[in-house]
């Protein structure tokens, strides 16, 4: 998908984002709505989801696509290196990632977005898959912090 026609995309995504999450102030019901709406308006999204810390574990939370990991082992992979360094990560290759955590090895590109909340702290991460290599860059994880940032708000 061209950047021009992602940004567009990304654009009536989060336009629409705005006037459904509007229904109500439940983070776990904005979340569900989050990871369907994108996971569905993106050919390239293979796994989609949220993972939640829980007890300091990462915890599995809304998802669509194959089975996940339940729990991601502690300080190991890129949902986890999000976390640690409070920053979106885009990863073109995930099989050159130090420490990926392969839940299921059809994916090869990963990005994740951290997920802070109204006290600005860090509770869990947006977490995106895609079976091609190469397949996040700028545009997704600028709109994606948008996207994300519509959560708590």
């Amino acid at each position: 998908m061209g950047i021009e026609k992602k940004k567009a995309r990304y654009g009536r995504i989060i336009d629409q984002l705005s006037d459904l999450l509007t229904k109500t102030d439940n983070p776990d019901a904005r979340m569900a709505t989050i990871v369907t709406v994108l996971h569905h308006k993106f050919d390239y999204f293979f796994w989609t989801g949220f993972y939640f810390l829980q007890n300091g574990e990462l915890t599995v939370k809304n998802y669509q696509g194959p089975l996940a990991c339940q729990i991601l082992e502690k300080d190991k992979g890129v949902c986890w290196a999000g976390i640690n360094q409070k920053k979106t990560i885009a990863v073109p290759d995930v099989h050159h990632f130090p420490g990926h955590i392969a839940c299921d090895s059809r994916s090869n590109s990963e990005i994740v977005v951290p997920v802070i909340d109204k006290k600005g702290v860090i509770v869990g991460i947006l977490d995106v898959d895609s079976e091609k290599l190469n397949s996040f860059d700028e545009v997704d994880a600028a709109n994606l912090e948008t996207i994300v940032g519509m959560i708590f708000t």
